[in-house]
């Protein structure tokens, strides 16, 4: 009876030496889901831009029914018909503004601000959201001006109002200037309210 051996220079497994290594298995799955991952993000950050770029040109006169549009202004003016009066609807949100004098905190740094009180009204079915950020200030030389947090004293509150609740503070703009409007924005880049500084 012979004894096998095996070949020269292959040592039994076993006998001091590992096993030799498994092969690796390429991670296509992986790299199918990152992949997809990425798709839906990119369609994700498309949205947010669009939404933003979209939802700041938005003004609240082009929806309202009560102002008439450029084409139905050139057109004769037809007899009114006899209908029973409807009531008048109002806005999902009111926005009323009036000058007002500028009160120095002690983070106002100077006296070169100028201030609007501004009153809201949620004349809607939701809650709204009102901060001092969601607001901006027009002057009569057209420029935009936003709100300097926490240098006049009685500055708007960052609230939630429910319907038919309404909040009144001010919105203060650096510099000395005539204020022309403001425009209130639902949530940074939800609906936009203007109203004349009056």
């Amino acid at each position: 009876m012979s004894q096998q051996f095996p070949p020269t220079g292959q040592p039994q497994p076993g006998h001091g030496y590992p096993p030799p290594p498994q092969p690796k298995k390429s991670s296509v799955g992986k790299i199918i889901g990152f992949g997809c991952l990425g798709i839906v993000g990119l369609f994700v950050l498309l949205a947010i831009a669009g939404a933003l770029i979209g939802g700041g040109k938005e003004d609240k006169t082009a929806k309202d029914p009560a102002v008439p549009s450029a084409a139905a202004s050139s057109a004769p003016a037809k007899a009114p018909e006899s209908k029973p009066a409807e009531p008048e609807k109002k806005a999902a949100v009111a926005v009323v503004a009036k000058p007002a004098e500028f009160k120095k905190t002690v983070l106002a740094q100077g006296d070169g601000y100028t201030s609007v009180s501004v009153t809201v009204t949620n004349n809607s079915s939701k809650p709204i959201n009102v901060n001092p950020l969601y607001f901006a200030i027009t002057d009569t030389n057209g420029t935009k001006h936003n709100a300097e947090l926490g240098v006049d004293k009685d500055q708007i509150g960052t609230v939630e109002l429910a319907p038919g609740e309404n909040v009144t503070g001010a919105i203060t703009g650096k510099g000395s200037w005539t204020a022309k409007s403001v425009t209130y924005t639902d949530g940074l880049i939800g609906d936009s309210v203007r109203a004349d500084v009056s």
